[in-house]
């Protein structure tokens, strides 16, 4: 709802009162969903600019130069608030929603990546939920023909009243064929051409900027839209043909905010005005008002701008792929205002910039007064049944009966599948891409800032580890409700820590979304920035993380730390969810990765013969990880470990500080690998047989190991 504050402001703009259609555009509008009005000044300190950035945030996704002909589209949406209502229909929407936007750039969709946060599987709720929205993302992403592959998902007790669905999407355009949500010719039509518009969706975004409540599973469902598949792979296909066969100015799709957002967005760019004929727009239902009709959020729509003797050819278009709807609803005028009229009559008359500049708010933050650092003395477990317990932890185990539902071998272009630390797509003969999506809630929760710089810096890792360098950035970060003082002083720390590594890194942020009021009954999610990282990699320089080679010699590059603070390790073992968390030391983290990648570059005979990013489990997991793919074993020497001065077994073990990476090499190139290392970095053991050793603590066999890691989820699931 309008604050009083804002109406004030739009009465005194408009010069009257709005009446009710015009309250409804403005609600949409003003909501935090599409106005930002909170989150604008923060995400502010984001670096965007860089000499391969086409298209930075303000668009409906990214555009990044991948090489003289082809850029790539990025972007990344939440779909929280409809997934906890409606979980198949909520995550598939936001599948959906997500390929529209990359579409609208004028790139066909490559890949998508997910993000996942639920209450533990135990929970009967949580499970249904978690069940029912990869279901969701599988059916859409599968059925419209783009590969899922990559993604994480997380299980915490804070997610039960709240998941957490974010999706990433990634398209490829050749550089001159780029589009632009705008309208900046006057005299061109809006056609509107895709599914039909219902009732399904409205005031979806407003939704999406209020907590949930009890009652929300039945109140909110209507404000959750329904999504179809098949109409948009016909969709796709239509709308390919017309920007290839047309000169259309601008596309956008219709997804937040409905008619109201698209078009007002689309001229206000332009400093251009709209006149909207509601009585043009093709119905699913019967006496539809022109309030439902502007604010509905029906699914599998697309806006084009073109010249008005272009729009027979673009029917004809949607005739021959056999969309449901196509018309022109209106067109761009000099006015300034989005006019809306009903059989030639005006019922709805604002100024365009109103609706999409509404003013920022500025929130008060403050520091909360308890932060749980100290962690109480504990009685460590044999190192070998800590190891095998956080192993089989519903966060570390093995994730494959959600990825092996997608489809993640469509367009043929994926080389390194779902279950490394990055995927890897091809995009022409020499040149690949390594994508990742990651977060860290735990450790943000403790300490927003560090937890923000680190979920940056794990996921630049992840793609660093398979022999890629960062090209952008994309985030979707999500809070609770930014009127508590409490929760806008984590979502300004976490920003800040994001943005620092990002500038350090020279890694522009390309696109994003916040996602605020993840509550339920005052109820927060731990404060959750969800970072997709794309990199770009020579295919000859592509590495994995699973052992290759007996005798092979491991290197662990960087230096482990007293960071047991939000670990896994504490939490599962031990219950403890609290204690000082890792900290991003950026240059040793930027050195590291320069290292790795130089390295890779400069290793024609192919002597590095895996890389593991080491972050969540720490050491011990991620040594347990390279086994368990690979079903060969390590001799490790934890005392050779580099790290820092009075620190125990079970912290070099368990410990999630930054920055690391465990490689194999061949053993011949083993000690001349490490003097160009400009980090602390040893061989700490080589590649043996069937058993995982380390020092006497630790002999166990890789069998033993699978059988922890797999057939976790698989117990709850159907």
């Amino acid at each position: 709802m309008l604050t009083n504050s804002e109406l004030k402001y739009i009465k005194k703009r408009l010069g009257r009162d709005p009446n009710p259609l015009e309250y409804g555009m403005l609600d949409v509008m003003f909501s935090e969903h599409c106005s930002y009005k909170s989150s604008r000044p923060v995400i502010k300190m984001f670096p965007t600019e860089g000499d391969k950035v086409i298209v930075g945030p303000g668009d409906d996704a990214g555009v990044i130069e991948i090489n003289k002909k082809f850029a790539l589209a990025v972007g990344i949406e939440s779909h929280n608030h409809p997934s906890a209502i409606e979980p198949y229909s909520g995550a598939g929407t936001g599948i959906g929603g997500i390929l529209r936007d990359i579409i609208s750039m004028g790139a066909w969709p490559i890949a998508l990546l997910d993000s996942l946060h639920f209450g533990h599987l135990e929970d009967q709720r949580s499970c249904y939920l978690f069940e029912n929205v990869v279901k969701g993302i599988s059916d859409y992403g599968n059925r419209v023909g783009v590969p899922t592959v990559a993604g994480e998902v997380e299980f915490d007790e804070n997610f039960k009243l709240n998941p957490l669905v974010n999706v990433m999407c990634i398209g490829i355009v050749p550089k001159k064929k780029i589009k632009r949500g705008i309208a900046p010719n006057v005299g061109d039509v809006f056609f509107l051409m895709g599914g039909l518009t219902g009732r399904d969706g409205i005031h979806g975004v407003t939704f999406a900027s209020e907590e949930l409540t009890s009652e929300s599973e039945i109140e909110d469902r209507p404000a959750v839209q329904i999504g179809d598949p098949f109409t948009k792979k016909i969709v796709m296909e239509a709308s390919f043909e017309i920007m290839e066969k047309i000169p259309v100015s601008g596309v956008k799709d219709l997804g937040g905010g409905g008619l109201t957002c698209c078009i007002s967005e689309m001229v206000a760019k332009c400093n251009n005005g709209a006149e909207v004929y509601v009585d043009k727009v093709p119905l699913r239902e019967k006496n539809m008002t022109p309030y439902e009709i502007m604010l509905s959020e029906s699914q599998e729509r697309m806006m084009f701008v073109m010249p008005p003797k272009y729009v027979e050819k673009a029917l004809k278009i949607c005739k021959k792929h056999e969309i449901p709807a196509a018309a022109v609803v209106g067109k761009v005028t000099d006015t300034g205002r989005l006019v809306v009229k009903k059989n030639n009559k005006i019922i709805a008359d604002i100024p365009a910039d109103l609706l999409a500049n509404p003013p920022v708010v500025y929130r008060e933050s403050k520091k909360p007064k308890k932060i749980k650092t100290k962690i109480p003395d504990v009685e460590h477990p044999h190192p070998e049944e800590a190891l095998k317990k956080v192993l089989s932890s519903q966060n570390i185990a093995d994730k494959s009966w959600v990825y092996y539902q997608y489809d993640y071998d469509v367009q043929i272009r994926t080389i390194v599948k779902p279950g490394d630390d990055a995927a890897v797509l091809r995009i022409d003969d020499k040149t690949a891409i390594a994508a990742t999506v990651d977060s860290n809630c735990a450790h943000t929760k403790l300490s927003p800032y560090h937890g923000g710089a680190g979920s940056v810096a794990e996921a630049i890792r992840n793609v660093v580890s398979m022999g890629a360098w960062p090209i952008c950035i994309v985030d979707c970060l999500n809070f609770g409700n930014p009127e508590k003082p409490e929760i806008f002083w984590q979502f300004k720390e976490c920003v800040k820590g994001m943005a620092k590594v990002a500038k350090e890194f020279k890694v522009p942020v390309i696109s994003g979304n916040v996602s605020f009021y993840n509550e339920t009954e005052g109820i927060a999610v731990n404060p959750s920035p969800v970072v997709g990282v794309v990199g770009k990699v020579p295919i000859n320089n592509i590495r994995t993380l699973e052992f290759k080679n007996k005798g092979d010699k491991i290197i662990m590059v960087s230096k482990t730390y007293k960071e047991l603070g939000g670990s896994e390790y504490y939490k599962v073992v031990h219950g403890i969810s609290s204690g000082i968390v890792p900290k991003v030391r950026i240059q040793d983290e930027i050195a590291a990765a320069k290292s790795i990648y130089n390295l890779v570059s400069k290793d024609n005979e192919n002597k590095i013969t895996a890389i593991h990013d080491c972050s969540k489990g720490g050491l011990a997991i991620a040594l347990s990880e390279m086994a368990i793919r690979s079903g060969i074993g390590a001799k490790i020497d934890l005392d050779l470990v580099p790290k820092s001065e009075n620190i125990d077994k079970i912290e070099t073990l368990f410990s999630e500080s930054h920055g690391r990476y465990i490689m194999t090499v061949d053993k011949s190139v083993a000690n001349d690998f490490i003097k160009e290392i400009n980090v602390p970095a040893k061989i700490i053991g080589k590649v043996t047989s069937k058993k995982l050793k380390i020092n006497d603590i630790i002999n166990i066999s890789v069998k033993e190991l699978q059988e922890s890691y797999y057939g976790v989820i698989e117990n709850f699931v159907v």
